[in-house]
């Protein structure tokens, strides 16, 4: 393989892969709202001559090159987050602009760079002859991500495909290219959204003892989730602290995963309530808790903590403890309903699929991170990656968590960026990092050695719940 050429390639499409990058950061594409990016996309992969392009059902757009039986995906989710308070940012988040290294604007970095990116690695496969006989290459920008992560992969595998084991029979493995500061990543932390409601009784505020109130009841509950993830494991606590499942002792299975992802967390995101008037004690109150969950940890594991905090025991039947529910149209009109559950997964460095992208880096570029240094530390790639190892994980979730959590069809995530941009305000992505991921996707499927795998990729993925959920 000519790395040379393919790193050449690669810089002769930095004006291609800027230009697309910005006309998709002016387009605006919050979840559920992506119709006029993904069809921007499509005429970008009409462009380049992709063999085949199309948009399912729910909206997620589809690029092929090649034709063998067995395929290479690589997955962007194109819709974004708002912009928040307008306030503070420095420039309009979707005119945007760019220097001579950086392109500001929101989607920069989560993550419509790694379409771009995707999109043009692509191309030089193309270009270069770089598709192995026998796969075909699978562009995906996919949608509702921010929503409900994972859930648009759900429809690829049960609707595109005829469902887990023909997806898995098809799917070598999935290149996420959300951001990665560089690194080469090979799981992280699943995820949960938790509802907690306690009910109470109104009353007249002006004699508040005849009542029962929901609010003083959920403040005791937050008392207990704060300490749930705030305590350490000792037997002093009254609230153990999820940090215990880093400790072999209470995870004796998962404690060297759960050391590699990070433990997990929970905290109080969104609170409800009900009451007659504002001179009313209320009647009911719900909480939405975020919950990371860590290897060793179970959805029903989750659920049942909560449900042993001494706070909910003390209020028994008033107090229900449940997982959400994702049922928001997309922008075609279809439902695809899920559960708010995000399994774990984590790959072995030595999996076949995450050596074939190491193996690339090291062609092309070496074995430490790389990216744009600037003196301005606004606009310095490398202080979050200098000392970094090269084969790491994600802090945030992304849709791997059905690809390979729900489904076991293998991820491995690079990606152009950096997490710390991700729904922040100032949103911004460097071109080095369009150049250096265009050519590590041209160059992977060359690199990639099946034949080398152990058959045991996965180190842990989460058992799914008991739901029928596809």
């Amino acid at each position: 393989m000519d790395f040379e050429a393919i790193k050449a390639a690669a810089a002769g499409y930095q004006a291609d892969m800027t230009r697309f990058l910005r006309d998709m950061i002016a387009i605006p594409s919050e979840s559920c709202e992506e119709e006029g990016v993904v069809r921007r996309i499509r005429s970008e992969m009409e462009k380049v001559g992709f063999d085949r392009v199309e948009i399912d059902g729910l909206g997620n757009v589809i690029g092929w090159m090649g034709e063998g039986g067995k395929i290479i995906a690589i997955d962007s989710h194109v819709d974004t987050v708002g912009i928040g308070n307008r306030d503070n940012w420095t420039a309009d988040p979707y005119e945007g602009y760019e220097t001579e290294d950086i392109i500001f604007g929101r989607g920069g970095s989560d993550q419509e760079g790694g379409m771009a990116a995707a999109v043009y690695g692509a191309r030089i496969m193309k270009d270069l002859n770089l598709i192995p006989e026998g796969y075909q290459i699978m562009v995906v920008g996919s949608v509702q991500e921010e929503d409900c992560d994972g859930m648009c992969w759900q429809y690829i595998v049960n609707k595109y495909f005829n469902g887990p084991e023909d997806a898995r029979s098809r799917i070598a493995f999935v290149i996420s290219t959300e951001p990665t500061d560089g690194g080469i990543y090979r799981g992280h932390r699943g995820r949960m959204e938790i509802r907690v409601d306690v009910k109470g009784v109104s009353c007249h505020g002006s004699a508040p003892q005849r009542g029962d109130n929901a609010i003083y009841k959920m403040a005791d509950i937050i008392e207990d989730i704060r300490a749930l993830n705030e305590n350490g494991d000792g037997d002093s606590y009254a609230v153990r602290g999820l940090v215990k499942m880093l400790n072999p002792e209470f995870n004796p299975k998962h404690a060297e995963d759960a050391q590699f992802l990070g433990r997990g967390t929970c905290t109080v995101s969104q609170i409800f309530y009900t009451s007659p008037s504002r001179c009313a004690v209320a009647d009911s109150c719900a909480i939405s808790v975020d919950r990371r969950m860590t290897a060793g940890e179970t959805w029903d594991s989750c659920l049942q903590e909560i449900r042993e905090l001494p706070s909910v025991k003390k209020y028994g039947s008033d107090v229900t403890v449940s997982m959400y529910m994702y049922d928001r149209p997309a922008w075609t009109g279809e439902v695809y309903e899920t559960e708010c559950f995000f399994p774990t997964w984590i790959n072995k460095e030595s999996a076949a699929h995450v050596r074939a992208l190491a193996d690339a880096h090291r062609a092309l570029w070496g074995d430490e991170r790389i990216g744009h240094a600037d003196a301005d530390p606004a606009l310095d790639a490398m202080h979050l990656r200098r000392g970094r190892p090269l084969t790491d994980k994600w802090t945030f979730s992304t849709n791997c968590v059905s690809i390979q959590g729900r489904y076991g069809i293998p991820c491995v995530g690079f990606g152009p960026g950096a997490e710390s941009q991700a729904h922040a305000p100032n949103e911004i992505t460097w071109k080095q990092d369009l150049v250096t991921c265009a050519a590590l996707y041209a160059a992977v499927p060359g690199l990639y050695r099946p034949d080398e795998d152990a058959g045991d990729a996965t180190e842990f993925r989460q058992s799914l719940t008991d739901n029928d959920i596809r």
